[in-house]
């Protein structure tokens, strides 16, 4: 049987499995690590240094916005964890549909812009969950909020990662104009060697660690890379309380927006 092998506070003393219960208690206290000004930097302590410095521009600039403005660029996707057979935590992917301009079949978290309407990144994940896959919003218990990633459009992104105690009751209705697929996958691959993979690439001059996952499925074989394989990272090393297995001799995108803000 496969257990989660890290945090003590994932597994319940008792026969019966509770991973889901104590992961909610577990992130309840996660508060995402604060962005820090080039001015504090010295004052800091390495393990404080994890936001970029382009999203603290970005924060900045938000004050400076309208609401709606502010709101349009921004967006959120909803990382769904449940628990598969095994107890092992499992999250909800989607394959882009074809149709659509902007990275067609590309894998992706349920998620997309926020509107005004929504009244905060929950509430936008929410919402994009059940317009793209039919995931009622009642069933899906909202946990934490990860730190914002920005994309290479500058569109500030944040994860919010929800639990869904029973998958049963999920009974999907894909949008097909926005989803061709879904799925699950194991968490925990996120933070292992064996289907990961990695390329250099280049943006503006710089280079940069592009993470890739190969996985395969009744459904067929899916890749998960870019920006969802790098928030799918993070989340796995923040409950699991671990680093990947994976050597990182490039930085990733996120560090890399850093350097170019901060250049040696």
């Amino acid at each position: 049987m496969t257990c989660i092998e890290v945090s003590p506070c994932l597994k319940n003393e008792d026969s019966e499995s509770h991973t889901l219960q104590w992961l909610a208690k577990q992130l309840q206290f996660y508060k995402p690590p604060m962005v820090i000004d080039d001015d504090d930097e010295e004052n800091s302590d390495d393990n404080s240094k994890t936001g970029s410095h382009l999203g603290l521009m970005e924060v900045q600039n938000d004050r400076q916005l309208s609401c709606g403005n502010w709101k349009e660029r921004r967006a959120a996707v909803l990382i769904c964890l449940f628990e598969g057979s095994e107890t092992e935590l499992r999250v909800i992917l989607t394959k882009r549909s074809m149709k659509l301009s902007s990275h067609p079949g590309d894998v992706a978290l349920p998620g997309g812009k926020m509107e005004e309407k929504d009244v905060d990144d929950s509430a936008t994940a929410l919402r994009e969950a059940m317009e793209e896959i039919g995931l009622e919003p009642g069933l899906v218990q909202v946990v934490a909020n990860l730190e914002p990633v920005i994309t290479q459009c500058l569109l500030k992104v944040v994860p919010v990662v929800g639990l869904l105690e029973r998958r049963e009751d999920f009974k999907p209705v894909i949008n097909t104009d926005e989803v061709d697929a879904i799925f699950d996958v194991p968490l925990e691959i996120f933070l292992k060697e064996d289907k990961h993979r990695c390329e250099e690439r280049e943006w503006m001059g710089w280079k940069y660690m592009l993470h890739l996952f190969d996985y395969e499925t009744e459904q067929g074989d899916f890749l998960i890379w870019g920006l969802t394989a790098s928030i799918l990272i993070r989340a796995a090393s923040v409950i699991y309380r671990r680093s990947p297995s994976f050597p990182g001799h490039l930085p990733d995108f996120q560090q890399l927006q850093r350097e170019m803000k901060n250049p040696a």
